[in-house]
């Protein structure tokens, strides 16, 4: 009976490490980096609570945050099922081959959503999801503004000896082109209303949206 309670207990660690690996495939999909996902998952999962930037990458994004409700909840299970399985290896009967086609069903089912054409497919389902059931409000700017592979919203700082100081926006970019400036930030103020006819300083960074080789190109030597 211990042999097999130990089993059972391995068993659904390795269910708790395919479910960590689902859900780390599926935030992947909605365009979180790999790494930041794994741990943010494992987070989620153990009840750390780690307040780091990063979690606001979660909570930002609907369909993370239902992710993440269910890794809570099943953290919180999965610990209540390994103690209960530990307290009892002598005692109770498990449910090991049960427990066991349930493991084999999620690897199964973790290769599919890293087959490439599986995780294309799901990402446009979820992005066709976000746009029809949340307003622009819900969603993360990435889903928002960056619509096409080069898109890109950037910080790019004036430095010192920066060509750009003392030119306005306009001056720089020419308004056919790729590159908005959304606001200038200039210490604690944020300049937006006077953007375009604000002459620049060192110091200031400018927030912008546009084509990102295009941005790298413009301002590569000014900042």
């Amino acid at each position: 009976m211990e042999d097999i309670g130990i089993l059972f207990i391995l068993v659904y660690l390795m269910i708790v490490i395919t479910v960590i690996e689902i859900n780390t495939t599926i935030f992947v999909v909605t365009g979180l980096d790999r790494k930041i996902a794994r741990f943010q998952v494992i987070s989620m999962l153990t009840g750390t609570g780690f307040t780091t930037g990063e979690s606001e990458l979660i909570i930002d994004h609907p369909v993370r945050r239902r992710l993440g409700a269910f890794l809570i909840l099943f953290g919180a299970f999965s610990l209540a099922v390994i103690i209960s399985a530990i307290s009892n290896l002598l005692t109770d009967s498990f449910y090991t081959m049960e427990i066991a086609y349930i493991a084999a069903g999620l690897i199964v089912l973790l290769f599919i959503l890293r087959a490439p054409s599986v995780r294309k497919k799901l990402t446009k389902k979820l992005k066709s999801e976000l746009k029809e059931n949340y307003t622009l409000a819900d969603l993360p700017i990435s889903d928002v503004l960056l619509m096409d592979e080069d898109d890109e919203v950037r910080e790019i700082s004036i430095k010192e000896d920066s060509p750009f100081i003392g030119k306005v926006f306009n001056e720089i970019v020419d308004p056919e082109e790729d590159i908005k400036l959304l606001f200038i930030k200039r210490g604690d103020i944020n300049i937006r209303n006077k953007a375009f006819n604000t002459a620049l300083k060192a110091g200031d960074r400018l927030l912008l949206y546009g084509n990102n080789p295009l941005i790298s190109e413009k301002f590569e030597k000014g900042s």
